[in-house]
């Protein structure tokens, strides 16, 4: 029993253990065994250590908090960074997500498996999508052993997906057992159950599919080919997010159902950018002419056309009566517009006659995918010295103090660039500053272009991903001149427009 515990300890300690053993076994048994704790205490803290919390820089000036919080601020905006200009987008959407259980979900290079960690960011996937999406729909998917696998039906309730999702590692019932991991993925079946899934879905709606990949291979029964070919056709856009390495037929399949665009294939790095990459799709795509000419009898997909809603109110009964969604005895509900059917919860289409009931709220929140907040921008700390910011517009929180002006740098003739010192009078000169990370403000100040008040980074990720407004423009409607007013050309144009009897006299679009 002794030899166990010596094997596991290191060299000193073994020695130790052994010349212990020697004169009393039992001490010596303790003994190892407490090293055996020791050793492997050691080992569970080394084994913590993550690869990106050692990867630490250095400041301009030498600081490295100052570092760190410049590379947490351009993380933050990371996402923020894109166009924001109105364009005309498909917010009633049809979502197919589909996850890879194959055996390549079991590497490590994620804490503690990619299979555990694809599983936890699909439940926060699917609670982001609905909060931005609240009047789409969307379907679960499971790539396990070769074949593709239906964990949900299309519905516009969160609770139903995330309650499968959560089915894969813990069953309800005790005849269904977890999917572990296992064989190889299909994208080929995959796809051909996406297209089922979405084939009865509107014209006025997109259908979207969503790949989490993790191996580097698809067992597919035919040709893959014909597959994208007849999702093209369907008008089926696929997103693919990789965790291992790219594949050319996921790029492919990407750039093909996308009239082109392959941006939307994308191969995490690590946890945080898988999460980054699912939350990107929870923007609505931009609609695109990938059709082909259909008849002059049938309208073209991309025509806007009216959609018929139901906006049902909350009624409460003194005796229970059952929905017409799940068949369960309840109090309240939402009856149809319509056809008067109870329904327990919105949005849903009605089981009766199939019209769309949401409330006025689900509409609102998907209206600002049409019209984006704009991106506020970085202010340096000559800007901030203008205006005189000390704390945000919003939370009230401090900014850091504005230093004091220095002067210019002006490079003198005789100055060694390489070491800063005047090579004449060997005076040191000022060391320009580094520049900071991209997407972080210099000054931790962040400009409405507006109202130009001054807000931090909180409040700044806070606004544009779930207020979508901006606080400063809320509280002072008599906001600062816009471009419209500052650019003479735009108020010729606005000015004619209104004239001439443009857009019935309402004020012209000035993106």
């Amino acid at each position: 029993m002794d030899g166990e515990y010596i094997q596991d300890v290191s060299d000193d300690d073994g020695v130790e253990v052994a010349s212990r053993s020697g004169n009393n076994g039992a001490a010596g048994g303790a003994y190892g065994a407490r090293a055996r704790g020791r050793t492997r205490a050691k080992e569970r803290w080394e084994s913590g250590i993550q690869a990106d919390s050692i990867a630490f820089g250095e400041g301009p000036d030498g600081n490295l908090a100052e570092s760190l919080e410049a590379e947490e601020q351009a993380r933050k905006r990371a996402r923020l960074r894109q166009d924001n200009k109105p364009v005309q987008r498909g917010i009633i959407r049809h979502v197919v997500l589909i996850l890879d259980l194959s055996e390549a979900m079991l590497e490590k290079d994620m804490r503690p498996n990619r299979y555990i960690v694809t599983i936890n960011h699909a439940q926060a996937y699917v609670r982001e999508f609905f909060e931005q999406n609240p009047i789409s729909q969307m379907c679960v998917m499971a790539m396990h052993d070769g074949l593709c696998i239906r964990l949900s039906d299309l519905s516009g309730n969160p609770a139903d997906h995330i309650a499968a999702i959560q089915g894969i590692r813990y069953p309800k019932s005790a005849r269904q057992a977890a999917r572990e991991p296992k064989g190889s993925p299909s994208l080929q079946n995959a796809l051909e159950m996406a297209r089922a899934a979405l084939y009865h879905a509107p014209s006025h709606s997109t259908r979207e599919v969503i790949i989490v990949l993790g191996a580097l291979l698809s067992n597919d029964p035919g040709d893959i080919h014909k597959t994208i070919k007849s999702c093209v056709n369907d008008r089926l856009r696929v997103a693919i997010i990789g965790m291992g390495a790219r594949l050319r037929i996921c790029q492919e399949i990407c750039a093909k159902t996308n009239a082109g665009d392959d941006s939307v294939y994308g191969v995490c790095q690590d946890e945080k950018n898988l999460r980054e990459l699912l939350m990107a799709t929870t923007t609505p795509p931009v609609i695109r002419q990938t059709a082909p000419a259909l008849p002059s009898s049938e309208p073209t997909p991309n025509a806007a056309s009216l959609l018929m809603m139901g906006f049902p109110s909350r009624v409460t009964e003194s005796t229970p009566s059952l929905c017409a969604c799940h068949n369960n005895l309840t109090r309240g509900g939402y009856m149809c517009s319509r056809c008067q059917v109870k329904v327990c919860s919105l949005p849903r289409a009605c089981p009766s006659c199939g019209m769309t009931l949401i409330l006025s709220t689900h509409l609102a929140r998907s209206y600002h995918h049409l019209f984006p907040l704009q991106s506020w921008v970085e202010v340096s700390w000559k800007r901030a010295r203008e205006l005189g910011s000390t704390e945000c517009q919003a939370c009230m929180t401090h900014f850091p103090p504005v230093p004091e002006p220095q002067e210019p740098d002006a490079m003198q003739e005789g100055t060694d660039k390489s070491t800063g010192t005047d090579t004449a009078n060997g005076a040191p000169k000022p060391v320009k500053q580094r520049p900071r990370a991209e997407g972080a403000s210099e000054s931790s100040r962040y400009e409405c272009r507006s109202c130009h008040c001054h807000f931090c980074i909180d409040c700044d990720v806070y606004c544009h991903t779930v207020l979508h407004n901006c606080p400063g423009c809320l509280s002072n409607p008599n906001t600062a001149p816009t471009d419209a007013e500052t650019n003479p050309e735009v108020v010729a144009e606005m000015a004619a427009g209104l004239e001439n009897g443009v857009n019935g006299g309402e004020p012209m679009d000035m993106e």
